[in-house]
């Protein structure tokens, strides 16, 4: 019903930037907090940034000052702005949305949904 899909992964050296974007489509009726995690090998997934259906974000304290999270709800597509970046960055990013989704002209069901993760490495 609800497909989640992120896109912007890829190779780059210390200090350098990229830009992750993530569309939530389907059978949305609106989307709440939309947000970015992230999991290294061998390492739990943690939070890295989330923002609100209002645009209020919140950041770990490990990519305050490099990152930046935002989202267009029109086309309910939330980026994230990662620069200054460092190896420790290195992981899977996946993408968060927390959907009302859309059942039927009477229904509708909140349900949380993750994209399939894309990779970002960060070595010289």
């Amino acid at each position: 019903q609800v497909q989640v899909v992120e896109s912007g992964g890829g190779l780059v050296q210390p200090g350098g930037s990229l830009r992750l974007s993530c569309a939530a489509s389907g059978s949305i009726f609106s989307v709440n907090a939309m947000g970015w995690y992230r999991q290294a090998p061998g390492k739990q997934r943690e939070l890295v940034a989330g923002i609100t259906s209002t645009g209020a974000p919140n950041y770990a304290d490990f990519v305050k000052g490099r990152f930046t999270i935002s989202r267009d709800n029109a086309e309910n597509t939330v980026y994230l702005q990662m620069n200054s970046l460092k190896p420790e960055d290195t992981a899977v990013y996946y993408c968060h949305a927390d959907v009302i989704v859309s059942l039927n002209s009477y229904s509708r069901l909140r349900n949380d949904y993750w994209g399939q993760g894309t990779q970002v490495t960060v070595s010289s």
